[in-house]
């Protein structure tokens, strides 16, 4: 390594007098460098730790707090639009007046969208030890969403929306303490909603 540090430092000056070599001046003052440098690097203290991104973090807590009170508002206006349409139908009912309704929805509409069924089929054939062989047959089944366009995009085809399941309905009303008021009542709660009588509550007032 000496040699060599010599043999590039020591013959700055060709042999025709005392010219400066410049080719290897330039190489050695590129190497002085380059060796500075690396001294500097390896010295450094290593303060580049990844930085948690806080204002990722709390934008993420905000949209899924925003998408959860959109959902709750929905529910809700759902619900007030049940009972508004179901209370004067049962004030219609003879003897029955004065009524209060609490429809709880377990969720919102439910969109359904068209999807293709693909059924994949695939045999393999096996061999034992005895020369015995045997066939192995594999079926997988895929959905795909089926796609329309809409202007430059697709979206998936819609087929239905479905109502929203009821979980539990409260009604409190003058005249269905008279058990066949009360049956009528909950009668016409369970096939206007769909839900079965056991979730239906009716009280006198």
């Amino acid at each position: 390594m000496n040699k060599w540090w010599n043999k590039l430092f020591n013959p700055l000056s060709s042999k025709e007098g005392r010219k400066i070599n410049k080719t290897k001046y330039i190489i050695g003052l590129g190497l002085i460098g380059v060796l500075l440098i690396l001294t500097s690097s390896m010295f450094k203290p290593n303060n580049d730790k990844p930085v948690p991104n806080n204002a990722a973090v709390e934008s993420q807590s905000q949209s899924n707090a925003v998408q959860a009170s959109e959902t709750t508002d929905s529910i809700s206006q759902l619900e007030s639009e049940y009972e508004k349409q179901l209370k004067p139908l049962l004030e219609n009912i003879e003897g029955v007046s004065d009524v209060d309704i609490m429809i709880n929805l377990s969720a919102t509409q439910e969109k359904v969208y068209d999807k293709n069924l693909i059924i994949g089929k695939q045999t393999t054939k096996e061999t034992d030890k005895n020369g015995g062989e045997r066939e192995i047959e594999d079926y997988s089944k895929e959905e795909q969403l089926v796609l329309v366009r809409q202007g430059d995009r697709e979206v998936p085809l819609l087929t239905k929306t479905e109502k929203p399941q009821v979980s539990g309905v409260f009604v409190t009303a003058k005249g269905v303490d008279q058990m066949t008021v009360r049956g009528w009542v909950v009668e016409a709660i369970s096939r206007v909603l769909d839900v079965p009588s056991h979730r239906v509550s009716v009280l006198p007032k």
